[in-house]
């Protein structure tokens, strides 16, 4: 079977080879850059499973390079292993794609099991996707496999994230998303960064939408969201 490939960029030398250690004991094949450019040019070269980056790096910072990947892949999950632990940091990981943001000082066994819940459900989603359908609705066609969404000429290539919770949306269209549900469906828990970090998706897909004035995302107060769409 084939090793799942991790790409760890991290400037602490003796932390990088602590987690790669572990994570190479734990049957991973582990990638190593010491700083942001590094990072850069290794996953342009190679294909990963996953990538846990550092936010204060060297020559390129966590934040710029999680933009570069997720220009180049909107699917491969970011993980941010950082010493900062302030909010407006870890909503700004979250708008930047991230699919988990862990604080240091972190066992690696917590470690471990974060990298595995988020590769389960990445994987949960690839295996749904394949026998998933096309959904159509207002002026738009959601083609969830391949992130698309398209409006007559118009073709707008999604996040995974995006995708994810535009599917939710579609599943329960006319009716109530519990807010609980989607954050334990797509990131696996429910607390405020997660939440925070769904919002920002629903704002993204609100503007993706405003092309047709019958479709709207509702707020439903402490509740959750509704995809409404007028006949």
């Amino acid at each position: 079977m084939e090793k799942k490939k991790i790409l760890l960029v991290e400037d602490d030398l003796n932390l990088g080879i602590v987690i790669k250690d572990f994570l190479e004991m734990e049957g991973y094949a582990v990638t190593h850059c010491e700083d942001g450019e590094c990072g850069r040019k290794s996953f342009q070269n190679e294909k990963f499973h996953l990538v846990l980056i550092d936010i204060m790096l060297p020559l390129l910072d966590g934040f710029s390079l999680a933009e570069q990947i997720r220009k180049e892949n909107k699917s491969v999950p970011l993980v941010f292993l950082t010493a900062k632990s302030m909010k407006e940091d870890k909503i700004k990981g979250f708008k930047t794609g991230a699919d988990d943001y862990i604080t240091k000082p972190f066992s690696t066994e917590e470690l471990v099991l974060r990298i595995n819940a988020v590769l389960r459900r990445t994987e949960n989603i690839t295996q749904e996707a394949v026998a998933e359908e096309k959904y159509n609705f207002g002026k738009f066609t959601f083609d969830f496999n391949e992130q698309v969404l398209t409006t007559g000429d118009k073709q707008m290539q999604l996040t995974r994230k995006e995708a994810d919770v535009l599917r939710m949306l579609c599943k329960y269209q006319n009716r109530l998303l519990k807010r609980e549900i989607a954050l334990k469906e797509i990131w696996g828990e429910n607390d405020y960064f997660m939440g925070r970090s769904m919002d920002v998706y629903i704002a993204k897909l609100r503007k993706l939408l405003k092309d047709d004035p019958r479709i709207s995302i509702v707020n439903v107060h402490n509740a959750g969201f509704k995809l409404s769409i007028e006949d």
